[in-house]
């Protein structure tokens, strides 16, 4: 009977317990939430709401085969710190459009709630159109660039192998007609004595010679250097020659210089007188020679640094130059007359000391023709 009377007396007070821990979770939370899908355990598609904890609603766009799906669900969020974010989930830009909306002031508060989503757009906004368009007109410009800039450098090449190679096909036919001809210059005879034995048309040897010496002609040293190409002595049947070798680069020149040098009358005791032109080669290089006469004292600039002269040379040198130049800028006419022409460099280093002290007058790159029938120079 006394184990009964204390179980008796126990029930009520378990029955008390009980339903005090009901009323204090109630307290807590006080809440019930709609959900759906609903966890294990959950009836009534209710879930209880616990502390700091909220209900919520969220829908999420879903697009299938073409086919637009709006997926919703409901339920409550786990009360920790990472319920405020995820009730703030809808400003953060997904994928698939979704949004999400809580609330915790009545019971299924989150029945009634119809949260909102913004569907993405597929026209680019106009930043991103801005940026693509400059992404774009940024390739084409460097393509265009890039295409223009290798056109040029074919053309470039071209154009520079093609005046090469027709540079080397005039050469190689002028040492081919170099090799036809035989030199009429008979053994036995001195170069001096073939100047003597020239027409007397002052345009020096005959054209045969001119194109044949080279290959005749021993190169002895080197005596100076000038813009266009190097001086050298040399050797022809035992003369001795003024050999100018221009560079490959100064065939112009080369061919301004011969030009001028055979004007007919040009000769004169008191310009440097002129022997022949040739081209020499084997194919790979080339030189270009102008050949004249050798005064071993050379240039009056050099002359004149190391001798000193007295009143007579002085008058001697002064007056043969001035014969020289008064001979280039006269006009000779006739059927076959020379020009009158201008020097336009004369200076000590281009005039050169003969051996009986007077001097003769060099370098005719820079020499210009006055035509007097057409006014041209």
């Amino acid at each position: 009977m006394a184990d009964s009377g204390v179980n008796e007396s126990l029930l009520p007070r378990i029955l008390l317990g009980i339903f005090t821990l009901m009323h204090i979770s109630r307290e807590v939370s006080g809440r019930l939430c709609y959900c759906d899908p609903c966890e294990v355990g959950n009836t009534n598609n209710t879930c209880a709401l616990r502390e700091a904890s909220k209900c919520f609603t969220a829908v999420q766009l879903v697009y299938e085969k073409n086919e637009r799906i709006e997926i919703w669900s409901y339920g409550c969020l786990s009360p920790d710190e990472q319920t405020l974010l995820q009730c703030k989930g809808n400003l953060v830009p997904h994928t698939n459009p979704m949004s999400i909306e809580c609330c915790d002031d009545a019971d299924k508060c989150n029945y009634d709630l119809k949260p909102q989503y913004t569907e993405r757009s597929t026209t680019p906004s106009s930043d991103l159109q801005y940026a693509m368009y400059n992404e774009n007109v940024t390739r084409i410009a460097l393509l265009i660039s890039v295409t223009v800039c290798v056109i040029i450098l074919i053309f470039t090449v071209a154009f520079v192998y093609l005046r090469y190679k027709r540079r080397e096909v005039r050469r190689a036919r002028y040492l081919e007609e170099a090799e036809a001809c035989d030199t009429y210059i008979p053994p036995g005879e001195s170069l001096r004595e073939l100047i003597d034995q020239s027409s007397g048309s002052g345009s020096g040897l005959p054209l045969l010679v001119q194109r044949t010496i080279a290959k005749q002609i021993h190169l002895v040293k080197s005596v100076g250097k000038g813009r266009y190409g190097e001086v050298w002595k040399g050797k022809w049947r035992g003369e001795n020659v003024a050999v100018k070798i221009f560079f490959t680069t100064e065939e112009q020149s080369w061919l301004r210089e011969t030009e001028l040098y055979q004007t007919v009358l040009l000769r004169h005791e008191n310009i440097l007188g002129f022997i022949a032109a040739d081209i020499k080669g084997t194919g790979s290089w080339t030189q270009l020679f102008l050949i004249t006469d050798y005064h071993e004292h050379g240039s009056l600039y050099d002359y004149l640094n190391e001798n000193t002269l007295d009143s007579q040379e002085m008058l001697r040198m002064a007056h043969s130059i001035a014969c020289g130049l008064s001979h280039l800028h006269t006009e000779i006419f006739g059927t076959k007359g020379k020009p009158a022409m201008a020097h336009r460099d004369i200076k000590s280093k281009n005039i050169l000391v003969k051996k009986n002290g007077s001097c003769c007058i060099a370098d005719l790159g820079l020499a210009v023709r006055f035509m007097s029938e057409t006014g041209e120079i």
